[in-house]
């Protein structure tokens, strides 16, 4: 049969195989309904099982690749789809021509400041999954792509793990390398959020050192017991890198950094020389969004209980804040005391008045010099919420994400709120929490929102650590106001 008659539901026309290994073949095609070139990668399920093993291979392996699907990130090889093809799943793939890191550290020897980059790349992506609740299971150079301009991506989310490809078999048999394994991951324990940052590790050291950080041995059997033991060679090359490598090689989980820490880490590690024209940097320009004025109740309505979870950078914006709420309570105290004692000569003072935020302006009609009942009346019953409804059910979907990122990260309180509490619980969130996360940025903004479907925004942020993410956000209305409800 010719490779070019080959084609997936009718759709996908296989072109040529451009790579493979234990777990199948990967083809570049050609999605001939979108017309565009895509990676399908042809997945090989174990022979040696049953059945019944086998069956429940492919679907642990179909239930991955859908896990996989939900992460989108601009560092991550994205998954379009899942399919089920001659009794065996195929997934179809973002085509980026690469080369796998493996490939590039074999053909010549990784410099300290290229493992960096790849290091922040794929950090930045592997923290974004994490976010997310996926672990990745086999991070290693084979599975992050790296393009002629230096963009790096990484791919094969849990696909590894799903079919058994990196584990001891029934027959001692080692299916793939346990030589990025960590070490609880070894023992035959479940692979963590710390069994990523482990393997991440493994692989920058291997980049520099040129060789994993558990040696190598004739014997699988023996790698294996040296990964699961964690017994490590110290690394002699990786220079600056050295530090943050041996905490992310700890042997125990629970001492590595978290996936965030290492790459604000790997990021400050970047040469000075390119701050600017790396490739990490932004690939949407960096424009301010549409000068938007936040409704003041969002700014001002700081709850009591919860300023002091607000991060100390953002103490001087609390004062002002809280100086203009201050000046406003006065300003409304004093109108209320003008009308009730009926001192028509006294309302001169009114002007001061009208320069306050608009919530005072209903008290300038008393400079009449004969007052009536109504200015009590609009002067005591200020109701902003139905005001803030109004404009809030005016605004689109990408408009709240503005909105809500304005916010932050100074004013978690507000933004909180604009959280449903699905989307808390789905993330075990708390405030405490929430504002933790938050407290570690000096600043965020969006440089880019969209809508990409009904109640649905996609969202470009850039963190004042110099972190960005692509983000897509699930958008519901609670009583007229937007509220985010999903994120992916």
């Amino acid at each position: 049969m010719l490779v070019e008659s080959r084609r997936i539901r009718d759709r996908y026309r296989l072109l040529e195989p451009i790579g493979g290994g234990a777990m199948g073949t990967v083809w570049r095609a050609q999605d001939e309904m979108l017309d565009r070139t895509v990676a399908i990668k042809e997945l090989v399920l174990p022979h040696d099982h049953d059945e019944h093993r086998t069956e429940e291979a492919k679907n642990r392996a179909m239930r991955e690749a859908r896990i996989a699907a939900r992460l989108q990130h601009s560092h991550a090889i994205t998954v379009f789809a899942v399919l089920e093809e001659e009794d065996r799943p195929w997934l179809i793939m973002e085509y980026l021509p690469s080369k796998s890191f493996a490939v590039l550290v074999r053909e010549e020897p990784t410099t300290v400041d290229d493992a960096i980059r790849v290091g922040a790349q794929i950090s930045s992506a592997l923290a974004g999954a994490h976010r997310a609740g996926i672990v990745h299971r086999d991070v290693k150079p084979a599975n992050i792509l790296v393009s002629e301009d230096g963009t790096a991506k990484i791919t094969d989310f849990g696909i590894s793990r799903a079919i058994g490809d990196v584990k001891l078999t029934a027959t001692g048999e080692i299916a793939g390398t346990p030589a990025f394994l960590a070490p609880e991951v070894a023992r035959g324990e479940d692979a963590s959020f710390a069994a990523d940052v482990f393997s991440l590790g493994a692989t920058l050291y291997a980049a520099v050192e040129g060789q994993p950080p558990y040696g190598t041995a004739d014997n699988p059997i023996a790698l294996l017991y040296k990964a699961s033991s964690g017994e490590i060679v110290p690394p002699e090359k990786a220079g600056r890198l050295t530090p943050l490598l041996l905490r992310m090689l700890a042997t125990e989980p629970a001492e590595r950094p978290s996936m965030d820490e290492v790459e604000r880490e790997l990021r400050a590690m970047l040469p000075d020389a390119e701050p600017g024209a790396s490739v990490l940097a932004p690939t949407i320009p960096e424009t301010e969004p549409p000068a938007v004025v936040p409704p003041v109740p969002a700014t001002v309505a700081v709850p009591a209980g919860e300023v002091t979870a607000v991060s100390p950078g953002a103490r001087k914006g609390l004062i002002a804040v809280g100086a203009g709420a201050a000046l406003l309570c006065v300003a409304v105290v004093v109108a209320i005391l003008l009308v009730v004692r009926q001192r028509p000569p006294q309302d001169t003072a009114a002007p001061p008045v009208s320069s306050t935020p608009p919530a005072s302006a209903s008290v300038t009609p008393s400079a009449s010099p004969s007052p009536s009942p109504t200015p009590p009346t609009t002067t005591t019953a200020p109701p902003t919420s139905p005001t803030v409804s109004t404009v809030a059910s005016q605004k689109t979907a990408a408009q709240a994400i503005y909105d809500y990122y304005a916010l932050l990260p100074h004013n978690s309180a507000e933004a909180w709120k604009l959280l449903t509490d699905r989307f808390k619980a789905s993330r075990n969130q708390t405030y405490q929490t929430y504002t933790s996360w938050w407290s570690r940025f000096s600043s965020v903004k969006v440089t880019s929102a969209t809508e990409s479907g009904p109640n649905r925004v996609t969202a470009h942020v850039v963190y004042s650590t110099g972190q960005s993410e692509t983000d897509t956000f699930t958008m519901v209305q609670e009583n007229g106001v937007w509220k985010i409800d999903g994120q992916s």
